[in-house]
């Protein structure tokens, strides 16, 4: 039985399809399509599962939702995109797929929010961004040091970034002055499984 991508439309669940191609695992993708004046997604996802977020991975009768924990679960199933090794690598590997999401991603969020709010929206925009600042720093420090997250190879940390990091070249400056980190986005955009995923994902203003 293949697996079953509740998908929607520029959002985190375009990391879970490039997961799935690098893992070259049988999915089914069903789409659903954020509302065009709310950029909310579409009430239909509720029916499949209670928090109406994307995505949903169906595997058999199991529902798994949160993109980290779909990650791990694949990297348990199939013993591919895991850290190196069990010392400093397995170390970075689990720092890096809770950060993406625990600390660098809430900041893009309130950047864009705030950007949103009229009349003062872009002065809020300016206190936010030295925030996440420190935030791109770090990362282009990282980078800077190693070719991936976890160590000398890919693993499910990498996937984990990328949206975050995705995100940040649109709302929050990042380029040319961060070569490491846009040489690392050059980089996964470049590789067969990624572009197989964007193909099969639809709208992703992000790439």
């Amino acid at each position: 039985m293949s697996l079953i991508v509740h998908h929607l439309n520029n959002s985190r669940s375009q990391r879970l399809l490039w997961m799935l191609e690098e893992l070259e695992l049988p999915y089914e993708i069903r789409f659903y399509e954020r509302d065009k004046a709310t950029m909310l997604a579409p009430p239909e996802l509720k029916q499949v599962h209670p928090l109406g977020k994307s995505p949903v991975l169906e595997d058999g009768k199991l529902k798994l939702v949160e993109t980290g924990a779909i990650c791990e679960y694949l990297v348990d199933k199939t013993g591919k995109l895991g850290p190196a090794n069990q010392g400093e690598g397995l170390l970075q590997y689990r720092q890096f797929m809770h950060y993406a999401e625990g600390s660098l991603m809430p900041n893009l969020l309130l950047m864009l929010a705030m950007s949103k709010v009229p009349l003062i929206g872009g002065i809020a925009v300016k206190k936010v961004q030295p925030m996440v600042d420190v935030h791109l720093d770090y990362v282009e420090q990282v980078l800077a040091s190693r070719p991936w997250f976890a160590g000398k190879a890919m693993t499910a940390a990498d996937i984990m970034m990328s949206f975050p990091l995705e995100a940040a070249v649109s709302r929050a400056g990042l380029g040319p002055s961060r070569p490491a980190t846009m040489g690392w986005l050059k980089k996964i955009h470049a590789r067969p499984a990624y572009q197989a995923a964007l193909k099969k994902g639809g709208t992703y203003d992000y790439a």
